[in-house]
């Protein structure tokens, strides 16, 4: 399950998988395969990303499984 809300607020931020990846400390594919769907993001992956960049938005959104194609 893919994160579309996760990927559309970040290009609207003009976030970038690298950027992310590096306040993770993960690899930049590692990323784009939890915001692909092909992995998840743990909590306390979850937790850096809302508390670093997405401050002001809800997690329950910003997490929200795209089931689109499942």
């Amino acid at each position: 399950m893919a994160y579309s809300n996760l990927k559309a607020e970040m290009a609207r931020k003009d976030i970038t998988i690298e950027s992310m990846a590096q306040m993770l400390g993960i690899h930049r594919n590692s990323v784009a395969n939890k915001l692909n769907g092909a992995s998840s993001f743990s909590i306390e992956e979850a937790m850096k990303i809302r508390g670093s960049f997405f401050q002001d938005l809800e997690y329950k959104y910003l997490f929200a499984p795209d089931r689109r194609g499942e």
